[in-house]
């Protein structure tokens, strides 16, 4: 990739993404591209543009599993990257790399509240805007301003919440074409110490019902209308059922855990059974939440 060096551009070819993502597992990307700029994101677009290849666009890797025959073309991971913060009058200003828990942190030390839900929620600002990050009632499309992008071209664009379609882990990012650079928050003036300590409080509630020391991609299932899929699948007897590595949580019945090498072949079969079960048992459809990418 000749053409990619000369950008100055981080980059690794055939690059396993089970190094990059939380599920460890997951085959390997033809061209891993790690920009650490807005400049470097628009010079990857167009390089994948120019010359054809198809471009996937990553956050940090958290919400994500990648098949085992990996990633063709290039893919551009910015989770990690861009992540200056700017505090506003009434908000702040977050570049896509930032963590969300980094942005949560930023925020509670500047006396803004808002954004507690988000600490220790793996994952990027960009991501979570893509996804419409969500934990204790909070959403993130509910401080959102206005979101900085560009196109494929490398034209940027800032479109106020209203016109990005969010739902529930859903966005009009979603449906590719555009690379999220930043966002405008807006927040509310509160009390540093009592911001931190409801983080803090979330924080020992995920910890306490959570397998946050397993590699995993946090809810495999997206919410059911009225229901909740982690019951679904307690009730349905599912927990500790296992396929290869990949494992249904006794902690959390919700998550699907790496428990000992896993494939992305085996956390898919079991997404699948546990899914076939659960409607079979309660007529109840589960759809993932986890973005599913590569061949």
């Amino acid at each position: 990739m000749t053409a990619l060096k000369k950008t100055g551009v981080k980059y690794a070819t055939d690059e396993p993404m089970s190094k990059h993502c939380s599920f460890r597992a997951g085959g390997p990307a033809d061209v891993l591209a790690m920009p650490g700029d807005e400049e470097e994101i628009a010079a990857v677009a167009a390089l994948a543009q120019n010359y054809d290849l198809p471009l996937t666009v990553l956050g940090s890797c958290t919400n994500v599993l990648v098949k085992d025959r990996g990633i063709r073309g290039v893919t551009l991971k910015i989770g990690g990257g861009p992540t200056k913060v700017l505090i506003l009058e009434n908000g702040m200003y977050c570049q896509a790399g930032l963590p969300l828990s980094a942005a949560a942190q930023k925020a509670a030390a500047s006396g803004l509240a808002g954004l507690e839900f988000l600490y220790g929620i793996p994952g990027s600002v960009g991501g979570g805007v893509c996804m419409n990050a969500g934990a204790y009632g909070g959403e993130i499309k509910d401080f959102i301003v206005e979101v900085d992008s560009l196109d494929l071209a490398g034209k940027r664009s800032a479109r106020p919440a209203a016109e990005l379609a969010f739902g529930y882990r859903a966005s009009a990012f979603l449906s590719g074409g555009e690379i999220i650079t930043g966002a405008r928050l807006r927040l509310a003036a509160g009390e540093s110490e009592q911001i931190k300590a409801k983080m803090e409080e979330f924080l020992r509630k995920r910890q306490a019902a959570q397998p946050l020391e397993m590699p995993s991609a946090g809810s495999a299932f997206k919410r059911p209308p009225d229901n909740f899929a982690g019951k679904l699948i307690e009730q349905a007897g599912l927990c500790g059922l296992a396929v290869g590595g990949a494992r249904v949580s006794e902690k959390h019945a919700g998550f699907i855990v790496n428990a000992a090498g896993a494939s992305a072949a085996d956390i898919l079969r079991l997404m699948e059974q546990v899914a076939a079960r659960v409607y079979k048992t309660f007529g109840v459809p589960l759809e993932p939440e986890i973005r599913i990418i590569g061949e």
